[in-house]
């Protein structure tokens, strides 16, 4: 494990903290690679019953760092070889295949594209007050990957899903728990405090009581098949990715402008 993830662990629970703050904890392959070898390490240890996954600084994760793309891409060709899924799609995988004890998202800060998959990944969310939710694909020329096209419409019902990631909508911590984004509203500056006590609670639960619950609910969830939906996912945002949109969307991002499309 690297020093981009840090891990806590306060009597039953297991806090999983992104660490880039100076970029709002932006993705690159190494601390997504490393936020899901912690689940999976977590969900191994049974002296742990209940996992937190947050945020260093302000953010919870602004997505994928759009400044590293050529070394990150998700969609390496020496990574595809070896795992068509890579991180993107193991975020659900790892939290709610190969994990049946409750993960709970520490929304503290901004959570966008991939940053909010991996939110809505989690079994439930506490959201900051201040807290900006945002897909962000159309911004870029992408199309929903990290599972969204399966965790937002389970969250939010499929009209409100569309429209929000349609609409490139952001959403803060009041919406987000009326919308089924979130459970939770907490002031800012009690954050921390609220999601630690929160975890701690769920400890007064037998943890066979917990992993049970979650593995029903997990299985009734599975109407279509997981990793099938992933690949759909990951095939369409590469075509979204290739086309000349894209890259103007990008640059444009960079920039600071408005992109001009031309529909290629």
């Amino acid at each position: 494990m690297t020093d981009l993830v840090q891990i806590t662990d306060t009597g039953h629970v297991r806090t999983i903290r992104l660490n880039r703050p100076h970029v709002k904890n932006a993705l690159t392959d190494e601390l997504a690679w490393s936020v899901i070898s912690a689940v999976d390490a977590a969900a191994q240890d049974d002296s742990i019953w209940v996992i937190a996954i947050t945020g260093s600084g302000d953010a919870f994760c602004a997505g994928l760092d759009l400044t590293m793309q050529d070394r990150t891409s998700p969609f390496s060709p020496q990574n595809a070889q070896l795992d068509d899924l890579n991180w993107v799609g193991h975020f659900l995988l790892s939290i709610r295949r190969r994990c049946d004890k409750p993960v709970v998202g520490g929304v503290n800060g901004v959570a966008v594209g991939a940053g909010l998959g991996l939110a809505m990944a989690c079994d439930v969310r506490l959201v900051a007050r201040s807290a900006r939710l945002m897909a962000g694909y159309t911004r870029i020329g992408g199309s929903p990957d990290g599972g969204l096209t399966i965790t937002l419409p389970q969250a939010m019902g499929y009209e409100r899903a569309m429209r929000f990631m349609m609409e490139n909508r952001t959403v803060m911590g009041e919406e987000a728990v009326a919308i089924g984004m979130a459970g939770e509203v907490v002031a800012d500056d009690s954050f921390a405090q609220r999601l630690e006590a929160y975890c701690q609670d769920l400890c007064r639960w037998s943890p066979i009581t917990l992993r049970l619950l979650k593995r029903g609910m997990v299985k009734s969830m599975e109407s279509t098949d997981m990793e099938q939906q992933l690949r759909y996912e990951l095939a369409n945002i590469r075509r979204a990715f290739a086309s000349e949109d894209a890259k103007e969307a990008r640059q444009a991002f960079l920039e600071k402008r408005q992109p001009v499309f031309r529909g290629l």
